[in-house]
């Protein structure tokens, strides 16, 4: 077992390869944040996901307590830390590094079959393979495949083997989420056009046209809250277009596969369509 002085001296050792570094637990995580930075009370170190204003001279906040700087290191505020350590860590992503961490024999025999070669460390349960370049880190990218790089640490085990190639677009592509499948939408109206018999506003047939078309892209492009925007799409639709009786089956089932689109339910759209004709009194 390699003892507190020999995990600082690898990190001294690594910080002047300008690789920041950090000691970690027995269990493979970073030391605790102290009682001031508990629970990101102190707001988190600059460069984390909500930048704050902590200047803490305790290893606190993972990754983001990552340096290079010697003086810290070797500073009384991490004497414990090192005392306590059972590795040492590294930030990637700091380093202008990219690690493409493979946890079993199968995701290394896919690494193999469809990534370039480049340097590789040999883990526990199977590989690291470290390219140069930086990218979004993320875990669970394939079976056994994480990905670490920016705002995340791996753990320190040997200089490796084989020269670093260049970040491949096959391993950029492995975060890109494939857009979800569209929802099918071919559930029947049951919900019908108001009877009308009001005077007929529209100027021209393009006038209907363009208010469905708007409701249906309001819909689209909802971020969240679909309920509710769904409701007041609908709302909008039948205040100008629902009481003359120019709105026709055809225009709800557009405006129904609209909302669907957006994963909302047949039952939700009926119960939306149903109390805007209500709000209206129609």
């Amino acid at each position: 077992m390699i003892s507190a002085i020999g995990h600082l001296a690898t990190a001294i050792w690594l910080a002047e390869q300008g690789i920041p570094v950090m000691p970690l637990r027995e269990d493979k995580g970073p030391m605790g944040n102290c009682r001031t930075c508990r629970k990101n009370a102190c707001g988190g170190r600059p460069n984390m996901k909500t930048p704050g204003p902590c200047e803490c001279a305790a290893p606190c906040h993972a990754w983001a307590a990552a340096t290079t700087d010697p003086t810290i290191l070797t500073s009384a505020a991490w004497a414990a830390a090192w005392r306590q350590a059972a590795a040492v860590a590294y930030h990637p992503g700091g380093a202008g590094f990219t690690v493409v961490d493979h946890d079993n024999t199968d995701a290394v025999a896919w690494a193999h079959r469809n990534l370039p070669a480049t340097t590789t460390v040999a883990t526990t349960r199977g590989e690291h393979w470290i390219y140069l370049g930086t990218m979004t880190s993320r875990n669970d990218v394939r079976p056994g495949v994480d990905i670490k790089s920016l705002m995340s640490y791996a753990r320190w085990l040997s200089p490796g083997t084989g020269t670093m190639a260049p970040l491949p677009d096959a391993v950029r592509a492995l975060v890109v989420k494939e857009p979800p499948a569209p929802r099918p939408a071919g559930h029947p109206v049951t919900v019908s056009a108001p009877a009308g018999g009001g005077q007929c506003p529209h100027r021209s047939p393009a006038y209907l046209e363009r208010g469905v078309a708007m409701a249906e892209q309001r819909i689209e492009d909802a971020p969240d809250r679909i309920h509710r925007t769904v409701y007041r799409a609908f709302l909008a639709v039948l205040a100008r277009h629902g009481r003359c009786g120019c709105l026709t089956e055809a225009h709800i089932k557009r405006l129904f596969a609209a909302a669907q689109g957006k994963g909302e339910s047949l039952r939700h759209c009926e119960d939306a369509w149903s109390n805007a004709v209500a709000a209206l009194g129609m």
